[in-house]
């Protein structure tokens, strides 16, 4: 989310999204309010600092490690004192390891996805470090039953090969699919919560992610192609859910709204039907019955709203909820071409 003020943004979420709040993630403030950053500081024996490069591994916690575990307690505290007496889903967000790995540097070479031993060693720490997130954030708010979010936008690019060396000249090896699974899987086990995976990258492996006990994804809408329509069925049919990026988390200069894609919608936060027509393509396309669409899909902002001006975060927001409304009241509509 935009903005620096953790408590008046716990208050807009909770206010906004009352059937699937979430604890924000406020990066403007800076190093270790950062996706990477913030998630480091969770790891367990392991610590990182900022370096001219990025986040770098080092060997006793330091300045940037101490700021990123003030803003978590800040942003707990938040969370618990406006959800006293809270029951019902809460979600709650946290780098994934292949993306740590992508993004933090060892402390005398490449980035950590270069050594397979580094990557099992972050993998285990940060798993340590959800499982006791995960407890922290359910004594606050015992009411909450709690969902995990890994964000994994990397993941594609840990597959494919096209994770840039640190130096930015190469490109580092890709990581076997089956390693990728596992590790998953592991991490996934250790939270012991439901976990979705969130990647607004194209080529989000939906497969993998089921097979590594997912039970969802989040994406970017429009970079789905028709080629992942047999991956996306098997995967509805199995009680998958997708967290489907179809509102614009960046808010659509006049001039160019009229080039939007179709079912983002020339005017994205005025027209919920046209918001949702995309997935309704997709079910049509599937087969599936109109009255079981709302199971499946759960309306979500494209990405990250941080980039975003407040009003046009609120806005999306609140698009999100009218939009979804669609698939849940009227699926016809959404389908209709």
């Amino acid at each position: 989310m935009p903005g620096e003020d953790i408590r008046e943004t716990v208050k807009m979420v909770l206010g906004l999204l009352p059937d699937l709040p979430h604890l924000p993630e406020l990066p403007a403030r800076g190093p270790g309010a950062d996706l990477t950053g913030r998630s480091a500081g969770m790891l367990v024996d392991l610590y990182t600092d900022v370096q001219p490069s990025g986040w770098r591994f080092v060997d006793r916690p330091g300045r940037d490690h101490r700021r990123a575990r003030s803003y978590l307690g800040e942003d707990l505290d938040a969370l618990e004192e406006f959800t006293q007496g809270y029951t019902g889903p809460l979600k709650i967000q946290v780098a994934g390891p292949w993306t740590l790995a992508a993004t933090i540097e060892l402390t005398y070479g490449d980035k950590a996805l270069a050594d397979p031993g580094a990557c099992r060693d972050l993998a285990d720490s940060l798993a340590e470090g959800i499982r006791l997130h995960v407890a922290e954030v359910a004594r606050r708010i015992p009411g909450a039953a709690l969902l995990l979010q890994l964000d994994e936008p990397a993941l594609p690019g840990v597959i494919g090969g096209d994770v840039p060396t640190a130096s930015g000249f190469g490109r580092l090896r890709a990581v076997d699919k089956a390693v990728v699974r596992d590790t998953l899987r592991d991490v996934i086990a250790a939270a012991g919560v439901p976990t979705i995976v969130h990647c607004c990258a194209p080529g989000t492996p939906i497969t993998l992610l089921r097979q590594a006990g997912a039970v969802g994804v989040s994406l970017d809408f429009s970079l789905l192609q028709e080629a992942q329509d047999e991956s996306i069925g098997e995967a509805v049919e199995a009680g998958f859910r997708f967290l489907a990026g179809v509102v614009p988390s960046l808010a659509v200069p006049e001039p160019e709204a009229a080039e939007v894609k179709p079912g983002v919608g020339a005017r994205p936060l005025s027209d919920p039907p046209g918001t949702v027509r995309s997935v309704g393509t997709l079910w049509n396309r599937l087969g599936f019955a109109p009255e079981s669409l709302a199971e499946a899909f759960v309306v979500t902002p494209t990405c990250g709203l941080a980039g975003a001006s407040p009003a046009h975060a609120r806005a999306a927001l609140s698009h999100s909820v009218a939009a979804g409304r669609v698939l849940r009241d009227d699926p016809e509509r959404a389908m209709r071409k």
